[in-house]
């Protein structure tokens, strides 16, 4: 884990967005979760992770609420109902990576269950999807942006890719507040770890 003070400029300029559904977004700056459960758009041959820090860019168009646990529904009721997607879009949230960690199998899926909120049986969708590729558990420290940049959406962004370039006029957030303090990251990223370590997962 990198620390940074509880109000401190977040790392060095970011130039990229990690495109996630809203409301995993949601949690994630609620701090409710550190994980997301990946794999690879349709215009993409495969997941990957090549940034360090990046923002965090909310997508409605596929997200449902059959799609996330039923305890979580109502909690996050707000980021499911919008399904259009904004063309001026702040973008609240921004991530380090932490760490991540390839699944392969339903009993590694299964023991990281209780860290996210997608349903058991979409996760085990997206793991048969596309099955010769695993799918990514990664580990993000988030934090929320009071004064977000917006970032004027346009064709370029759109598509089933995970990945977007920001402008050059958006740079890493100054004043931005982490979801969750050092310690409680590091209990819930070390609770991602000793789940999958006990099912003989390694990052």
């Amino acid at each position: 884990m990198i620390g940074h003070p509880s109000r401190a400029r977040v790392g060095r300029v970011s130039e990229h967005a990690l495109k996630e559904w809203a409301v995993t977004i949601a949690a994630l700056a609620a701090g409710d979760q550190v994980l997301i459960v990946r794999k690879g758009g349709i215009g993409e041959r495969r997941f990957e992770l090549p940034h360090p820090r990046f923002y965090l860019f909310p997508t409605h168009a596929h997200q449902r609420p059959e799609l996330v646990k039923p305890a979580e529904r109502a909690r996050f009721a707000d980021p499911l109902a919008q399904r259009e997607e904004p063309s001026r879009l702040p973008l609240a949230a921004y991530a380090e990576l932490h760490g991540a960690h390839p699944i392969a199998d339903p009993e590694a899926l299964a023991a990281i269950d209780h860290l996210h909120i997608l349903a058991p049986s979409y996760a085990e969708e997206r793991l048969r999807w596309r099955r010769k590729h695993p799918l990514w558990a990664a580990v993000l420290r988030v934090w929320t942006v009071p004064a977000p940049p917006v970032l004027e959406v346009t064709p370029e962004h759109g598509g089933c890719v995970s990945w977007v370039e920001l402008p050059a006029s958006i740079g890493a957030p100054r004043d931005a507040v982490p979801a969750l303090s050092d310690e409680a990251f590091a209990r819930a990223a070390a609770d991602v770890e000793a789940a999958l370590t006990a099912v003989g997962v390694a990052g």
